[in-house]
């Protein structure tokens, strides 16, 4: 069955990213659109698919399958259902980082700066995460310890806003925040995509440790699991994946939350078979998502974020609740 399901989610991941490609205000022809991947049309439409529309599928799968994977592992490491990726500060300190760089005029000085400033913002994240919990810590100090770093990072972010130097420089914070892959580039998906490919790497050497961990941290040690390499690990891992995916796309909330939920009544409870579906159905849920928020009938387009929070915020309180009715 996960066989299946991953062969069905790669097959819908990659017809959706065919999709974003050939879909939009000016619809292109499947053989236009090879011309133009090959390099074979120098035309409006090779112009409009290799600047455009490829920048944004490729970033897309992979922003997706980032928080789609990062979430898995963090339910596994934490084996707390409500657990996601911004649990651990990385994407609030990454989101901090994409602030400051607007803040102070970076990001019209270089197309750079903005993923280079939350990269930044997600390793300083990790760094005070391990200084604040320890290098031996519980499951429960690095729980605190992240909230606290997330509980900081949005206050610094706050503050960004409250004391932008004009307006234009508070709304494009805002509008950053929100989320988006409109108008991204090859340059951010060349410098983007290479760091989250070494936290997914990371990430999938954790299954068996994650496997080991649902039976308890004593059963763990006892079968050889050095915990503190695989939190680590885990931590470094959704550090690079979730920091440089923010760092593209501003905040795309409840991924990471809403797709380990969705596919792991297919593929059974253990968290090490949950990540290669995760990171598919992340995938094709952001890439499903970008394409309803490119053909809305609306005058704006509506930003990713909005619509994800929107699909994950009532699918939250049901989990919420579900899980109260379960402790009962």
């Amino acid at each position: 069955m996960s066989a299946r399901l991953n062969l069905l989610l790669a097959v819908a991941a990659a017809l959706l990213a065919l999709a974003a490609l050939a879909v939009g205000p000016a619809p292109v022809a499947p053989s236009r659109i090879w011309a133009a991947l090959a390099g074979g049309d120098a035309g409006l439409a090779g112009v409009v698919l290799t600047e455009i529309r490829l920048p944004r599928a490729i970033l897309g799968a992979a922003v997706g399958a980032s928080l789609g994977l990062a979430g898995a592992v963090l339910q596994g490491l934490l084996r707390n259902p409500l657990a996601e990726p911004g649990l651990i500060g990385a994407s609030p300190a990454a989101s901090f980082g994409a602030a400051l760089a607007f803040y102070f005029g970076l990001a019209g000085l270089s197309a750079f700066a903005v993923p280079i400033a939350a990269m930044a913002g997600a390793a300083c994240a990790v760094v005070l995460l391990y200084a604040l919990a320890g290098r031996d810590s519980s499951m429960l100090s690095l729980v605190l310890a992240g909230v606290a770093v997330s509980s900081f990072a949005g206050a610094l972010t706050a503050l960004a806003l409250n004391l932008a130097p004009s307006p234009f420089a508070a709304l494009e914070i805002a509008f950053w925040l929100l989320g988006s892959l409109a108008d991204r580039s090859l340059a951010d998906a060349a410098i983007a995509v290479p760091l989250m490919a070494a936290g997914w790497a990371l990430l999938a050497t954790t299954g068996r440790g994650l496997d080991a961990l649902s039976l308890g941290e004593d059963a763990a040690l006892s079968l050889g699991i050095d915990l503190d390499s695989l939190r680590l690990r885990i931590v470094a891992g959704v550090a690079l994946a979730v920091g440089a995916a923010v760092s593209v796309s501003g905040a795309i909330g409840f991924v990471g939350l809403v797709v380990p939920h969705l596919v792991r009544p297919m593929v059974g409870h253990a968290p090490g078979r949950l990540l290669l579906p995760s990171a598919l159905g992340g995938a094709v849920l952001v890439l499903a998502a970008d394409l309803c928020v490119r053909l809305a009938p609306t005058g704006i387009e509506i930003k990713l974020g909005v619509v994800t929070a929107l699909i994950g915020a009532p699918f939250f309180l049901w989990l919420v609740l579900s899980t109260r009715r379960a402790m009962r």
